[in-house]
């Protein structure tokens, strides 16, 4: 990664407030708040607006982030789309148990693949209020963070020339493998990581869902999950040894799995259909600390990873977003400075908080396939006081559904 200024034979610059690295929940989000509030700003991503439009991923919304979204005009098509959850379902000892998470605290889970939702904010973006975005872009580089003139710089997929932006911010939302969070030298924040220790095999069936609700499956062979995502696709996960070859999955075993580890009395049989996605995910999770670094602003993934475990990562993205825009809109507009001071500790409260409860439940998940008695023995007693103490079961929901931001 490049620190010092461009290349002096670059074309000649351009210059907006603020550039946003990555065309994701947190950088759309955070764009469209900006073009709200009439503050200009350039997006680049470098896939392309198809690909991102149906990249498959997160379908899981809190209660809270799809108000926010409304509050700020970004909810498109959800309302009318979205599924409503207000219970999940756990499944173990062959025996099956609900959970009314809406009854106890009269909130729900919003199902809304993140495709539909990427879709949604791009259009209002660029479509509907004429934000600057490049697609496909190459080779981005972050310049002179730590100055008041910060600048950008990629390669145009269409010229092949190399273009400069100026700046006064950089908001990197380009996701775990992204540029913004390496621009970052070594030792000039902290990095926590947490390896879980297992593997999930990621699932897209092009079948029905084969229940009303999410389903988790604790059994000795392992993990399995169960999540609509449309009435004609359903997410399922199912644990794996980290870093499993693809090779040993072939869906004959898949679907046997499935059934077996999802087992339970009185569970209705599994709709099966075509896998159309199938990969390995390796479960760990890291947080940046603080998540600013100069005229550097990180949010979502580039800031924080949260293992798929919860469903929490785009619920914090679009938190970070929400906070980040009113943060640099206050900024640019009124030079209020108190909202950038404080965003990174705003935002890592709620991060820590989901990184605990993602550990906590990845124990209960994964604690009677770990071949050790004891963990096994304390997995089923967390289980059993889940659905014996209604005030465990209101500690659980709580944490499940995410708790209102305060203002």
């Amino acid at each position: 990664m490049t620190f010092s200024s461009p290349h002096p034979n670059s074309p000649s610059p351009q210059r907006f407030p603020v550039v946003v690295v990555g065309a994701g929940p947190a950088g759309l989000t955070l764009g469209n708040i900006l073009r709200a509030a009439s503050v200009d700003c350039l997006v680049l991503e470098t896939e392309s607006r198809a690909f991102i439009e149906q990249r498959p991923r997160a379908g899981v919304l809190e209660e809270w982030a799809v108000r926010g979204l409304e509050e700020r005009g970004l909810a498109g098509n959800l309302p009318a789309r979205a599924q409503v959850h207000e219970e999940c379902e756990f499944r173990f000892a062959g025996e099956r148990h609900r959970l009314g998470y809406t009854e106890l605290t009269g909130d729900h889970h919003y199902i809304y693949p993140q495709p539909l939702l990427v879709t949604d904010l791009v259009r209002e973006y660029a479509d509907v209020r004429g934000g600057a975005v490049r697609f496909g872009v190459r080779d981005v580089e972050l310049h002179d963070l730590e100055s008041e003139r910060p600048s950008v710089s990629y390669t145009d997929p269409d010229s092949g020339q190399r273009q400069l932006v100026h700046c006064d911010f950089v908001a990197g939302c380009d996701g775990a493998r992204g540029v913004s969070r390496e621009a970052i030298p070594p030792g000039r924040v902290r990095i926590a990581r947490y390896d879980h220790g297992v593997g999930w095999l990621a699932l897209l069936a092009e079948a029905p869902p084969s229940n009303d609700c999410v389903v988790f499956g604790v059994h000795p062979r392992g993990f399995a999950g169960h999540m609509a995502r449309s009435p004609e696709v359903t997410r399922y996960y199912l644990q794996c040894p980290p870093g499993d070859d693809l090779g040993n999955w072939p869906d004959d075993r898949v679907w046997a799995e499935l059934r077996e580890r999802l087992g339970a009395a009185g569970a209705p049989p599994l709709t099966e259909g075509r896998l159309i996605e199938k990969r390995v995910l390796d479960l760990h999770g890291y947080v940046v600390e603080p998540m600013v670094f100069g005229r550097l602003l990180l949010a979502g993934d580039a800031a924080h990873l949260t293992a798929p475990i919860a469903a929490k990562g785009m619920n914090l993205a679009l938190h970070d977003a929400f906070l980040l825009g009113e943060a640099l809109v206050a900024y640019v507009t009124r030079g209020e400075s108190a909202g950038l001071d404080g965003y990174s500790g705003a935002c890592l409260g709620r991060v820590w908080e989901y990184q605990e409860f993602s550990q906590w439940l990845s124990e209960v998940y994964h604690g009677a396939s770990s071949g050790d008695p004891h963990r096994a023995g304390t997995t089923l007693a967390r289980l059993r006081r889940l659905f014996a103490s209604p005030s465990a079961a209101l500690a659980f929901a709580e944490q499940y559904l995410g708790r209102t931001p305060t203002r």
